[in-house]
Parts: C-alpha cells; structure tokens; sequence
C-alpha cells in the first residue's frame, strides 16, 4: 500500500464505521454497529502506526488531495500534513478512541441510543484527524467546526434532559464566541498572506513581522499579534481557556464515554495543538505569548480551586481538566511547544483514565454520582480502584509517572521564562500542584476509601442516581452493593493505565530535548530561550525523578494529598467546621465566580431583551401593525371613501363628467 493511500486511510475509515452505523443502524443491529466503529478506528490507529513509523524514517509528506475551489490566486484544498507533530496527534486521537470504543459496549449496553451512539464518537474520531492532518486553515476550520458540531450532538445526547440540552446548547454558543476570533484571525491571514496555506504563510511571516494594521483611527498594531491573539480566541472556545471555559463543566451532561474521548484526550486539546502547529506566527509576537501565557495562568489556578468543592465524580475530573489545560497554555506562551504536547499526549492518557475509571464507579453505584454517597468501594472494585489511583498518582506528578515529566517540565518552563507575566504564571502553576493533589485525592478517598456511605444512601434518596438510571432505561430497585464492572470497561483501563505509568519516563529524552518534533515547531532561542535552559539542567529521566524529591512541586503534592488524607479520612468533621467558617469564600467556589450567573444575566438575559423588543416593536408594530394590518386598514379606508362615488344613479355620474370635462378646459385654456 502506497503512502497516499494510508493516509486517507487514517480518516475515512473512522468515517465510514460512523456513516454506516449511522444510517443502517436498525439493519445491522448494536453488534453491527459497534463492530464497524471498533474496526474502523483500529484500522485507523494501525494505519497512523505505520505512518508514525514512516515519519521516524525521515519521510515527511505536505500536498493537496483535492482542490475544492480556486478563487483568483487562492485556491483552497483539502490537504494533508504529515510530520512529527501531526503523528504523535493521530496516535493519541485514534488510541484513546479506540479504547473509548471498546468501555462504550459495556457503558452503553441499556442505552436505546447505542447505535446513535457509536456513530457520533466514530464521526468525532474523523473531524478530529482531519483537524490534526491539515495542512491549511480551511481544512483547519473545517475540522475545528465540525469536532464542535458532533461534541453538540453528543453533550446532548439524551435529549429528553433538560439539563443536557442547555449543557449542549451553552457548549455550542461559548465556542461560536471563540471561533468568532478564529474565523477573524484566518480571515487576516488570507488577506494579507494572499494565502491559507500553512508552508507558504510561515514562509511569508519573517517579512510580515514588522507589518502593522490599524483597526481603529490612530491605533496601530503589529498585524502578526493581531493574527495570534485571534486565532488564540479560538483556542480559549475549543480548549476552555479562562473566560471561554463555563461550557465544559457543563458538558458532563453527556455520558461518561464522550467526557473522556472530547474533554480530556482530543477536542479540548485541538487548541493546543493548533497554537504548536502556529509556533512560525506565534514566535513572532512577545505580546500574543504573554497574552497565551497569562490566559493559561489564571486557569491553571481558579479552575483548579473550583474541583476542590465539587461532589459529582466527573465534575472533579472536568475542573481537573480545565486546570491541566491551563498548563499546557502556560508552556505554549513560554515558548516549550513541545512541552505542551508532551503534557497533552500523557494527560490524553490518564484524564481518558480517570474518566473511564469514574464511568466505571458510576455503572458500579448503579448510576449515582455523587461521591458523598460512596465510600469503601475499594473491595468492591479492585480493578477500577487500582487504575483510578495510578492516573490520580499520574495526574498530581508522583515522580516517575507520565504526568510528572509534562507537569514539572511546564513548571520549569514558567519559571524559565523572561516575558512579562512569567511570574504570575511560574507561581500559578506551582501553587496549582497543591490544589490538584488536594482534589484529587479528597475524590479518592472519598471513593475507595472510608466507611460504606451507599447502603444508607440508597435506602434514603435515591433521586441522584434515579435522574440516570431513567434515563439509561435499568433501574436497579434494591440492588445497591457495588459491583467490579465486565471486561469491556476494565479493559480499556489497563490498556490507558500502562501509558500513564510509562509514557513521561520513555519519551520525556526525545520529545524535549531530542529533535524529535525537527522542523513542525519552531522557536526563536534568542528570544525566547526558556527550552534552552530545561535542556542545560535536564541529565536524564531516571536522575529528573530522583532529584524530583528535593523539588518544591514534589513537597507541595505530598501535602495536598497530606491534607485531604487528613480533613476526609481522619477529621471528617473538619469540612463541614471549615466550610462554615469561610462562607463568603465557599460561595465564591459554590457560585464559580459568578460567571455562569453573570452569563445568563448579560448575554442570555440581553438577548431576550432585545429579542422581545424586537418582537414588540419589529414584528408586532411595524410587520404586523403597520405593513400588513396596516396596508389593509389603509385599503379599507380608501375603498370606504371611494364607495360613496359609486352611487348607482345616472345623474350623478353625469353631474360627475360634466364638472371634469369642465375642469379639463379650464386646465386646457389656461395652458
């Protein structure tokens, strides 16, 4: 098989499991359905195998597969780009999809939906690798919408929730804001590159970099920063950035499978991956990468604060999410883009981990998801127990796990870093250590560990896991001792464990100090010498964890984990005492800094208001009133007059003649 083929291969066998599950789903049945999807994508994760293995032999590939329109000089195609960053991309996208394929079986198997189901996540799988293998920014933006249009279906997919159609809704509005800028930012790029290509707009953007544009009068600004900040816009929709996040709390609505392929593994880092694929452009703006790094900062930190009052299982996980893609913005405007994708690559596997494992718990508490009514459930599930503490360890940086190298790395990279807001960010992503070692293990113990809380909780309110259970179409009436879960769910947890173990120690060498990305990410090191720096101390995998515990990270996870061992095993009194205490704070966390209020206030609130005076004074008074009521009153009124005219008697249609005939001659006479 030529090269050629593979590719295309890669995302159109994603697509045709999706279009035929999709289509014929009541003729082939659930089995059909999932086995065309399952093997669609593990030909697609076999096919990006041997191309990664290509690509590693030195073969890189840039070209159109077919034009789609030519408009003067500019013709826009659909094309791939194959390179370094482009297959670690495909192998994270196609694996972890793989696995989610696999647990869906078990997850879904009560759902009425299953066929429904698989072909969305399959039709995700495609517009996620045709975002990462495009080598242009309409392909870019085709994907990016349409990982966007199927993350919409799937939030949503048990429609007859009303909290999942608002979840749905909210996610699909937030990212129209982002991909505004993204829309405006390519927009600049084709007026002024003259092109959407990347190869030539990189090329070009040397030139361009002392260029300025001025958007209002007497306001000039570089163009490139211009670009970067827009096409940045984007990333802060599509990967939750500070104030672009509220959605993805939200997108829990979904079922478990879809939390971990789109908000922990691929859809949520498109962002990140697109801002690295940018590295030409972004090099170029100081500006633009202390706008990324302080954006990344302040969602480093908050959004970790907020996982720490969360009591829903995946809620935890979701705020985990925001905070490590906060990190991974830090290391994009620090100028360590291979940092980033290193920590996007080992968190895809853990966070996909972490949300399996917490699916898993879910269908073992019968569809309950609140951790208050857990506990001990370690005996119960040993398998989800184990894999749900490896991608915790993995997740708050235990020296030698895959999280620790990406995290401490990015922490380094802060701290390296010489632009403005460097500081604020080096402490954000320090002081965000404690924080997610805190919340992840007060989930933990409060899971796995402790006294069985589940008996007396399903005896007296059943309505937490009873909204789920409807909606899976099993209730379990008394069946309330956990249990572990089938081999489809546990699976796929082994499987993204070993990566979460391994992975940091394995690849941290090549991936940040090798030249393993070459030429698909570039950096200025005069400028911004940051990885230049990590290199000079780096000595090794095996020396950066033995020398990880004389770290401040290391010391400061110890006591997050120290602390929420102490307050949810040992003084399980204290939170309740302490949340008492610091009210006006805790309802600061509680309300999440107000921004969904002041959301459905402002935009949702505004909206209504100006749709009702709309509706008011647009629809009902002037369509309504004047134009079409109005013209018939108008008719009405003049067929009334006009009436009188016509009496019936001879006389006075003469009368009538005689007066215009006369004033026809006066009017003749005078002329």
């Amino acid at each position: 098989m030529d090269m050629h083929t593979l590719y295309l291969t890669v995302p159109l066998a994603p697509l045709a499991g999706a279009v035929i599950a999709g289509l014929f789903g009541k003729q082939i049945g659930r089995i059909g359905a999932h086995t065309v999807t399952i093997l669609g994508v593990l030909v697609s994760f076999l096919a990006s195998l041997m191309v990664f293995q290509d690509v590693l032999a030195g073969h890189t590939y840039n070209g159109a597969v077919y034009t789609w329109l030519t408009s003067g000089n500019v013709s826009m195609e659909v094309g791939f780009l194959i390179d370094r960053l482009t297959t670690v991309m495909m192998l994270v996208v196609t694996f972890v999809s793989l696995c989610v394929h696999v647990y869906t079986i078990g997850y879904m198997s009560d759902d009425p939906g299953y066929q429904r189901f698989f072909s969305y996540i399959s039709l995700f799988t495609f517009s996620m690798l045709m975002l990462v293998m495009s080598n242009n920014f309409l392909q870019l933006f085709f994907g990016w919408e349409a990982v966007g249009l199927v993350s919409y279906l799937l939030i949503g997919f048990w429609y007859t929730r009303d909290s999942a159609i608002y979840a749905n809704l909210k996610a699909f509005l937030v990212n129209r804001v982002g991909d505004f800028g993204f829309l405006l930012g390519i927009g600049l790029v084709l007026a002024y590159f003259g092109s959407l290509d990347y190869a030539t707009v990189f090329q070009a953007a040397p030139e361009m970099a002392s260029h300025t544009i001025s958007l209002i009068d007497g306001q000039t600004w570089s163009l490139l920063t211009v670009i970067c900040i827009l096409l940045f816009i984007g990333a802060m929709g599509k990967s939750a950035q500070f104030p672009l996040h509220v959605w993805l709390p939200d997108s829990m609505e979904g079922p478990t499978p879809i939390s971990a392929l789109i908000h922990a593994a691929t859809m949520v880092t498109a962002g990140i991956f697109m801002v690295a694929r940018m590295s030409p452009l972004f090099e170029l703006s100081d500006t633009a990468l202390s706008f990324v790094m302080v954006i990344g900062a302040i969602t480093a930190l908050f959004m970790g604060f907020l996982g720490m009052i969360q009591n829903d299982i995946k809620r935890v996980i979701a705020y985990s999410t925001l905070s490590q893609l906060g990190y991974m913005t830090v290391a994009l405007g620090a100028s360590a883009y291979s940092v980033a994708i290193f920590h996007l690559m080992t968190h895809a596997f853990f966070k996909a981990l972490l949300f399996l494992a917490a699916g898993s718990v879910i269908i073992g508490m019968h569809h309950d998801q609140d951790i208050r009514n857990m506990g001990g459930l370690r005996k119960y599930m040993p398998i989800t127990w184990i894999t749900l503490l490896i991608g915790s360890l993995a997740l708050i940086g235990t020296p030698g796990l895959s999280g620790f190298y990406s995290k401490d790395s990015i922490i380094e990279a802060a701290h390296a870093s010489h632009l403005w807001g460097s500081g604020f960010a080096a402490f954000a992503v320090t002081a965000g250590v404690f924080v997610t070692a805190f919340y992840s293990f007060r989930m933990y113990f409060m899971v796995f560990h402790g006294k069985e809380r589940f008996h007396q909780a399903h005896a007296g309110h059943d309505q937490e896991g009873g909204k789920d259970d409807d909606a899976h179409g099993h209730h379990h009436g008394g069946h309330s001792t956990p249990h572990e879960t089938p081999w489809v769910v546990w699976l796929p947890l082994v499987l993204l464990a070993i990566p979460s173990i391994y992975a940091g120690y394995a690849y941290i060498e090549p991936m940040l100090y090798g030249d393993f990305f070459g030429s698909a990410i570039f950096i200025n090191h005069e400028a911004h010498p940051a990885m230049e720096e990590l290199k000079a101390e780096f000595h090794g995998a095996g020396a950066m964890a033995i020398h990880a515990f004389q770290t401040l990270p290391f010391w400061l996870a110890a006591a997050g984990v120290g602390t929420a061992y102490f307050l949810y095993m040992v003084r399980r009194d204290l939170p309740a005492k302490i949340q008492a205490k610091t009210g006006i704070l805790y309802t600061i966390l509680e309300e999440k800094y107000g921004f969904d209020r002041f959301n459905d206030w402002f935009f949702a609130g505004g909206a209504r208001l100006i749709g009702g005076k709309l509706w008011r004074w647009g629809d009902v008074a002037a369509i309504d009133g004047v134009l079409v009521n109005g013209s018939a009153r108008l008719v009405g009124r003049i067929a009334a007059v006009v009436r009188h005219l016509q009496s019936g008697y001879i006389y006075h249609y003469a009368f009538a003649m005689i007066i215009g005939v006369a004033l026809l001659a006066t009017w003749f006479v005078q002329l």
